[in-house]
């Protein structure tokens, strides 16, 4: 069933309203390829970004494959039947129906938000353009980088080119750091802006250290040398194998690996005989005590738009080793509030993730300073102000609703 055209969906008139006025209240149709129980930086996002956007009087419908709850902080959540994709079974492909494109019309949204458009998000695509609803996109997670993770490079170029399409057609495309807003504007996706970061630094804090939890992540291993922390997917993208030269360099150094997925079996035997603990996931509070209760927060990926577990990490105090890359650089002040390491290797004198690692344990002094360091910089960045700017751009595209891409 398609919407009703003659439904007053082009809001040409918001363009006469006051800021003021607009801030009273907006109606957000969401479309995302992932949601709870799904645990992830999007949907961490998405959660925070929904629940500030229902405090400021904002109603919210999202779309998202069937699992989940079927409302979220007085949001309506309509789950959408969906498969695992092959070889990511986490992921699960939601084809859009009729139900869709109805409980749609029943809403009458000022705007759509596609986020990380792929099959569910093309059709919040096709229903915002054939509606003429406003329409933004926001690009998570970096799709294209991960293809040779998993043998399949060679496709590359056409993802980006998908992606170009479907990118091209919402009035703003919104990256999480500097470095997707320039890497997409590189791949001819036009009307590219920066949506900042956000952390919630209540949750996570460094008074919640904790002997039992640092305990717990040690697990059969003594307590003897510095406890280092990974938190995320146990995915191939991730990257996880480069912690081992670590651990080789570093005997007395213990790793806890705080999550799980597709690439745990292959990473319990890759860690064979070393001082690895296999934490599985945690949530809430416990989350929160892992990471205040380690010394260093290792983070090898490559692959990250922003890496929002560094952020989490420097909010608890523990400083953080991450890539000079994608989105990443945006977060750690080399030095500072944590340490970067080239994740390609290729320059002489370029920084090894080992050495990185060696540097931020090396001195107690400092890496004290870059506790306090991380978490300062962590509390500029809350999910208030993130939402904050976020209704802004909503209300620049409500204002001028026929500015589309090409």
């Amino acid at each position: 069933m398609d919407i009703d055209p003659s439904k007053s969906y082009k809001r040409n008139f918001l363009t006469l309203l006051s800021f003021d006025s607009f801030l009273n209240k907006v109606k957000i149709a969401f479309f995302t390829e992932t949601f709870l129980p799904k645990v992830d930086g999007i949907v961490t996002r998405l959660t925070k970004t929904i629940q500030n956007l229902i405090e400021a009087n904002d109603e919210v419908l999202l779309f998202c494959p069937e699992g989940g709850p079927s409302n979220y902080m007085g949001a309506k959540v309509i789950g959408v039947p969906a498969m695992p994709l092959p070889l990511y079974p986490e992921l699960k492909l939601a084809l859009p129906r009729p139900a869709v494109s109805e409980a749609l019309e029943d809403f009458e949204p000022d705007l759509v938000h596609v986020v990380n458009p792929a099959v569910l998000g093309l059709g919040g695509i096709w229903l915002a353009k054939t509606n003429g609803i406003p329409l933004i996109a926001s690009y998570h997670t970096h799709l294209p980088k991960y293809l040779e993770h998993y043998g399949m490079g060679m496709l590359e170029p056409l993802l980006w080119e998908m992606l170009k399409a479907a990118h091209n057609q919402a009035q703003l495309n919104l990256c999480t750091s500097t470095a997707m807003v320039a890497e997409l504007k590189e791949k001819g996706i036009n009307h590219t802006a920066l949506w900042q970061r956000g952390v919630d630094t209540d949750n996570f804090r460094p008074d919640l250290r904790s002997e039992i939890m640092r305990k717990r992540l040690l697990g059969q291993y003594d307590d003897k040398g510095a406890l280092l922390i990974y938190v995320g997917r146990l995915s191939a993208e991730k990257q996880i194998e480069r912690i081992k030269p670590v651990l080789d360099e570093i005997p007395e150094a213990r790793l806890a690996l705080v999550g799980d997925g597709p690439y745990r079996q292959q990473l319990e035997k890759i860690f064979e005989n070393t001082a690895t603990t296999f934490v599985g996931y945690l949530s809430g509070e416990e989350l929160a005590s892992a990471y205040a209760s380690g010394d260093a927060f290792l983070f090898p990926s490559s692959t990250e738009t922003l890496g929002l577990v560094l952020l989490e990490a420097m909010a608890a105090g523990c400083p953080v080793v991450g890539a000079n890359k994608g989105g990443i650089p945006d977060i750690i002040s080399d030095g500072e509030n944590g340490c970067l390491y080239d994740p390609d290797g290729i320059q002489d004198g370029s920084i090894s993730l080992i050495n990185a690692t060696r540097r931020l344990l090396g001195n107690d002094l400092d890496r004290q300073n870059m506790r306090k360091s991380a978490r300062s910089e962590a509390e500029r960045w809350g999910w208030r102000g993130a939402t904050d700017q976020l209704r802004r751009y909503y209300k620049q595209v409500l204002e001028n609703p026929l500015e589309v891409a090409a």
